[in-house]
């Protein structure tokens, strides 16, 4: 095959950097940009933070500027005004994080007061290592003991640690280091006093009959067991004492995953009057610093040329701030979209706002709010991503807002939110000891007017966090 060379002409489209830029700035919440701010002012030396006392206006966007029109500029002010990124009372509150130990630092404490040898002690405190947070050890044995063998230097046999694995079993929270629910549960029961009839016949349910419980066949216990249905209430109060998640009875350390929620929005409600503010009070302002204007100033002659010993040096500086003039403005355009977007959610879903009632949710998705913008349906998507917005009935994820339309059989179309509390109505007041299938709920909602299929039923049962109707059976 012949090799040669041909013109093609196509149309692209390419986005640049500063578009870029701009769509990565606009998808970080609060906390990440403040990140993103320090690590700029970091990286680019003519950035500096601006005091917060700073009267500050409003920056235009960039624009191709001459040498001659940065040496006329006294200074250049910040990308924010004062009154748009500050609440009411001007006071930024500080989200004050409390360190403390770890489930597994207090499992290590407590294993320092037991009469272990130090190569029982680095056994003990590798398997203390591999429990999860919610209090399992979900590895087996042996290939912990391979672990050890190449990571520790240490040979071990599965028995050996499961020896340790019962000294652990006596530390604190009880039932911590099992290696599943029915041994985490027994674990517990066995630190309670026996004595009760309810109790034993609590473990004899956990011991013998585990899986007939966990499928919640009852009507088949009570024929093995020979007992009440009031004994055998008695006996399922006794396990709903117990806890599932050992490890979440610890909480003085924490988890590294806990999320702590800082709002992108502040939303204040007077006499039904609404005043939405960007969350910006840990957001530092950014200016270009003074000192490089002026250095840049100092490098040109009087008759505006540059003397070829600074021309490499007035490139450098011009290229820092025209970086600087892009981010500032990115910054401005990023607060312009947020709150154009956040006050356009806000008219739409204005009955909502005024009590927090879900129930006067308007079924809304992203091309409602795009049409009503003038913007992108994927900008509204980065914009309500990962953002929240502080209201007088607490904090709103605002990606919970959009929900689907459905339609009822008059043609009104209804929040699908409306459709899930109608379902978690139907599920409270049913008789647990035969609960509704999702067919049942299936026919109660089409009878209520709401068209609606029963794998959509599950699908909605499922986004409520309820199980399906042979696990809701209770005696």
């Amino acid at each position: 095959m012949a090799i040669n060379q041909r013109q093609v002409l196509s149309l692209q489209q390419k986005l640049s950097p500063q578009q870029i830029q701009m769509i990565k700035l606009l998808e970080l919440p609060t906390v990440q940009l403040e990140q993103r701010i320090k690590q700029e002012i970091e990286e680019n030396i003519v950035l500096e933070e601006e005091e917060r006392d700073t009267d500050s206006e409003t920056e235009e966007a960039p624009r191709q500027i001459s040498i001659d029109e940065y040496l006329r500029e006294d200074d250049t002010p910040s990308y924010k005004s004062r009154i748009n990124n500050f609440s009411k009372d001007d006071k930024p509150r500080q989200a004050v994080l409390v360190g403390g130990r770890s489930l597994q630092e207090y499992l290590v404490e407590q294993l320092g007061y037991r009469h272990l040898t130090d190569r029982e002690m680095r056994l003990a405190v590798y398997l203390v290592g591999s429990i999860d947070s919610d209090g399992y050890l979900r590895r087996d044995l042996e290939s912990v003991a391979d672990d050890i063998a190449f990571t520790v230097g240490l040979e071990t046999t599965p028995e050996e640690l499961e020896g340790l694995l019962g000294v652990i079993h006596q530390l604190e929270p009880v039932g911590v280091g099992a290696r599943d629910l029915r041994e985490c549960l027994l674990l517990q029961l066995g630190e309670w006093s026996a004595s009760s009839r309810p109790r034993r016949l609590a473990r004899r349910i956990l011991t013998d009959y585990f899986d007939e419980f966990a499928k919640k066949h009852f009507e088949k216990l009570l024929v093995r067991l020979q007992i009440t249905e009031e004994e055998f209430r008695e006996a399922m109060a006794e396990i709903r004492k117990l806890s599932p998640k050992p490890g979440n009875l610890y909480t003085e350390g924490g988890s590294e995953a806990t999320p702590y929620i800082i709002p992108d929005f502040i939303l204040d409600c007077e006499d039904g009057v609404f005043r939405l503010t960007l969350n910006g009070g840990n957001v530092p302002e950014v200016k270009i610093s003074r000192r490089y204007q002026e250095m840049l100033r100092a490098m040109v002659t009087p008759d505006g040329r540059v003397r070829e010993s600074d021309r490499e040096a007035v490139q450098f500086v011009k290229s820092k701030i025209d970086s600087a003039k892009w981010f500032i403005s990115a910054i401005q355009q990023r607060h312009d979209t947020l709150m154009r977007t956040m006050q356009t959610i806000l008219d739409y879903q204005h009955d909502y706002f005024l009590d927090g009632d879900r129930s006067k949710l308007r079924p809304m998705i992203l091309k409602d709010i795009a049409e009503r913008t003038g913007l992108d349906v994927s900008t509204i998507s980065r914009v309500v991503n990962s953002k929240y917005v502080q209201t007088q009935f607490g904090i709103v994820f605002l990606k919970s807002l959009f929900s689907e339309a459905m339609q009822t059989e008059s043609g009104e179309e209804v929040s699908s939110y409306e459709i899930k509390n109608i379902l978690r109505e139907c599920i409270d007041e049913e008789d647990k000891r035969r609960p509704l299938t999702d067919e049942t709920l299936m026919d109660i909602l089409n009878a209520k007017g709401y068209r609606i299929a029963r794998r959509t039923v599950a699908k909605y049962r499922e986004m409520l966090g309820i199980p399906v109707a042979r696990l809701r059976k209770q005696i």
